[in-house]
């Protein structure tokens, strides 16, 4: 099944049940009012959910009405956590690379990650606001999983039966702000602006052969300012799957229903598949050319995140952003 939650006003907003070819939606009010609610009580929920989906699908739900991904926040809006991973080792090593330095052994066999800020997820469409251009823009095309609840020092295998749903992800960097971030030894904060996720979430069964041992099989698309520049396949080259990221997470402490982890940036060793960061286009320019070309985003910019199925359909709607910069500064914003 697909789910997606309506902006209403509140900050969890409206679980909507999506059709699979989502032009239709049905609220979800009689069984639970937002995706954490199911999350919480998944084994309960989710049936009642599969049977309306179900319904809808076959053109039997009674007040079913257009679905517009222009009126969608993230499917979870906001979550008790968002840990993201670097799973495609690709990505590593242009960006190692590209600075002269070798990626350590270790990177290999213990993925990295870091933990973001998941209070304020944004909706598919709603704008990249920052405050000054000069920060370095950039968009990161990524996969990312919701989980269910999931035990200390699970195994990996273990830890993909905790999958709940599967969504897109724009993991917006700030490029220039992040080096000096890192150089504290501390990680991401300011480098890491709000995360956007399309439109639906989508539950592995949905996703057929498609899903297969913790990866998703099919095409990344990103397309920057209308030109598409990425078509990276999303599977073959994922190092780490999401029950090793998973793992790894919950290895000193558990995991609660909600945790949002993703794969980090998409990237393959095929430079013809374009790119799913200007990061790591500008990586290639430097190891080509001694130095990059490429610029950053800047206000206007657009960005477009879509993977469509062997049916040539949306699987989870698009990712469909512009570049915004912010108007009024205010602390209760």
């Amino acid at each position: 099944m697909k789910l997606a939650t309506l902006k209403d006003g509140s900050r969890d907003g409206q679980l909507v049940v999506v059709s699979r070819d989502l032009s239709q939606a049905h609220y979800a009010t009689g069984i639970a009012n937002s995706l954490q609610q199911v999350l919480d009580d998944w084994a309960f929920m989710a049936p009642q959910l599969e049977d309306l989906s179900v319904a809808l699908n076959q053109g039997r739900a009674r007040h079913a009405f257009a679905f517009d991904p222009a009126q969608c926040m993230a499917p979870l809006p906001r979550a008790f956590q968002w840990a993201d991973g670097s799973a495609y080792l690709n990505h590593v090593e242009l960006v190692r690379k590209a600075r002269n330095a070798t990626v350590p052994e270790s990177f290999y066999t213990d993925p990295l990650m870091y933990q973001g800020g998941s209070d304020d997820f944004i909706g598919p469409r709603d704008p990249i606001v920052v405050p000054d251009e000069a920060y370095g823009i950039d968009f990161e095309s990524e996969i990312a999983v919701i989980t269910g609840d999931v035990a200390m020092q699970v195994s990996p295998e273990e830890a993909l039966e905790s999958v709940r749903l599967v969504m897109l992800v724009n993991d917006v960097s700030l490029r220039h702000l992040i080096p000096d971030e890192l150089a504290k030894g501390f990680g991401f904060l300011q480098g890491k602006p709000a995360t956007a996720f399309s439109p639906v979430a989508v539950t592995v069964d949905e996703l057929g052969d498609a899903w297969q041992g913790g990866r998703l099989n099919g095409v990344l698309q990103s397309a920057w300012n209308g030109r598409r520049v990425g078509l990276c396949e999303a599977g073959p080259e994922m190092t780490f799957h999401f029950g090793q990221l998973i793992a790894h997470l919950a290895k000193t402490r558990r995991v609660r229903a909600g945790s949002v982890i993703g794969s980090g940036t998409v990237s393959n060793k095929d430079w013809a598949k374009g790119y799913s960061c200007i990061a790591e286009k500008r990586c290639i320019e430097t190891i080509e050319n001694g130095k990059p070309s490429t610029d950053f985003m800047r206000f206007g910019d657009t960005i477009r995140i879509e993977m469509k199925g062997r049916d040539g359909q949306s699987i989870f709607g698009a990712i469909d952003q512009t570049v915004t910069p912010l108007e009024t500064p205010s602390p209760s914003a």
